[in-house]
């Protein structure tokens, strides 16, 4: 199906947004994925049917991040419902197509805190007893999770990195460990020397990923020199927290200093009760994935991969017919489009960055990723409206990714864009209720590409074939030059 773009063409008055795209630089994307942790992910070690459906640039969704529970056990024997096995042969389908494997405690084991067991402590069978991580064991941390890198690697995964704690601002009944800043600051900056990097090669260190994405937790690990040394990803969730009020302030001194930025859990409309989200909550997923993105942030990890509120069904038919086991659901369509899109692009500003956490029906973003310029639309509304594009140079083609729930298949269509001749502006529809994105080919004879823009850092970078950013360069990768203006394959030894 070819898409006809009016280039400037007069259409029948409706409501109008005019977009600029300009060629400035911000944050690499990294990617988007998914926890594997028990629960709705039940029968937990065996079944990975949704993760390959989900992972990798052959699958329908192409994700490339997977998060996985590191239990208190010292052996990956069991512990309650949790234990490494679990997680295992999703791990092992996530690194045998290309992704990347992270793992984050929820517990460090019970015989390190102080309430002697790998539970939060916040309940009346538990003594209300506030379980944090005793000083005196501050030592073994970083020991016992060369323990799990070790197991991981023996049993075939070799695993991209490893986060401090989940949630440590949040004192629950469950496996937790409460750190206040300043006692994450104290464990990093004495005993991260000891994670195992060199046995362990190109294993990186995630800050703790508080509830709340705050400058609380991320600023005090950034302004201190040792802790900035060790950290290299700074990770939060998104409870209670919107991404363009918590998280782009968050993100700032990380970005600053060359770190990466995760959004590491959240789940949107996982509340609504015995049925489906709409599409129109389905939107509504769509642009907290879009604002993440303009905060700054340069990896998305949504919570349940398998959940009826997430992308791959549950089977249960308390949910409805179309919540079948393992069957891809529209939320799955709509992550998609960063997934398989925006994954190792470089975003771009525009002229319509939302910058605020207040409501806005329409969103907007764009990126750019080699050769092609990425434009992302969101309408929720229930009324069409024409997009004015302007881009910062001129293209030759395109190609239109569009969902609107009412696709019977992959809740997904793609069109050509047709283009007659290079041209850098067009009008095109959005139709009510939709999630759009452009992508444009960028016209090789266009003077505009030889001048373009520096990028906001002032030296080189690193990226492997799937676009995840390297440390340091190694084995056959993509190099940005010095002063962003070029990008060659390079082969490392």
């Amino acid at each position: 199906m070819i898409l006809m773009a009016a280039v400037l063409a007069s259409q029948a008055a409706k409501p109008r947004s005019s977009l600029t795209v300009y060629d400035t630089r911000k944050q690499t994307i990294t990617g988007f994925g998914g926890a594997c942790c028990d629960g709705a992910m039940k029968p937990f070690g065996s079944d990975n049917a949704c993760v390959g459906k989900l992972y990798g640039a052959k699958s329908k969704i192409g994700l490339n991040i997977l998060r996985m529970e590191i239990s208190p056990s010292f052996t990956g024997d069991n512990w309650g419902d949790y234990d490494w096995n679990g997680s295992l042969p999703s791990a092992k389908t996530v690194k045998n197509r290309g992704g990347i494997v992270f793992g984050t405690p929820w517990s460090p084991p019970g015989e390190y805190k102080t309430n002697g067991t790998a539970q939060g402590g916040n309940a009346e069978d538990q003594g209300y007893q506030k379980g944090k991580l005793r000083e005196d064991c501050y030592e073994k941390f970083f020991p016992w999770l060369n323990t799990f890198l070790k197991w991981m690697k023996d049993h075939g995964v070799a695993v991209d990195a490893v986060s401090i704690q989940n949630e440590p601002d949040w004192w629950v009944s469950y496996s937790g460990c409460l750190y206040d800043p300043e006692d994450e600051v104290k464990l990093v900056k004495n005993y991260a020397h000891m994670l195992d990097r060199e046995t362990f090669a190109g294993v990186r260190l995630i800050s703790g990923e508080p509830l709340g994405f705050t400058q609380n937790y991320t600023d005090p690990l950034m302004k201190d020199p040792t802790c900035r040394e060790q950290i290299d990803i700074v990770a939060g969730h998104l409870y209670g927290h919107a991404p363009l009020i918590y998280m782009k302030e968050a993100a700032k001194l990380p970005l600053e200093y060359g770190k990466e930025v995760w959004m590491t859990e959240h789940s949107v409309t996982d509340n609504i009760g015995e049925r489906l989200p709409t599409w129109h909550e389905n939107l509504i997923f769509a642009e907290e994935l879009n604002e993440c993105m303009l905060a700054g942030c340069t990896g998305y990890i949504y919570w349940y991969l398998r959940a009826h509120w997430a992308f791959a069904g549950t089977g249960e038919s308390k949910y409805g017919s179309a919540n079948k086991k393992d069957e891809l659901l529209p939320r799955a369509f709509v992550m998609s489009h960063f997934s398989k899109n925006v994954t190792g692009s470089t975003r771009l500003t525009t002229s319509l960055d939302k910058t605020t956490g207040e409501g806005n029906p329409y969103e907007f973003s764009a990126y750019i990723k080699g050769d092609s310029l990425i434009v992302m639309a969101i309408d929720t509304l229930d009324t069409p409206r024409d997009l004015k594009i302007k881009l910062p140079y001129k293209v030759k083609s395109g190609t239109l990714w569009q969902s609107t729930g009412n696709e019977t298949e992959n809740l997904c269509q793609k069109s050509d864009i047709d283009i007659t001749e290079p041209t850098d502006e067009f009008l095109f529809e959005m139709p009510a209720r939709s999630l759009n994105t452009y992508i444009f080919m960028i016209d090789d004879g266009d003077a505009a590409i030889s001048n373009l823009q520096p990028v906001s850092d002032d030296t080189k970078t690193y990226f492997d074939l799937q676009g995840r950013r390297l440390p340091e360069p190694q084995g056959i990768c993509i190099e940005r030059s010095v002063n962003g203006t070029s990008r060659k394959i390079q082969v490392w030894k």
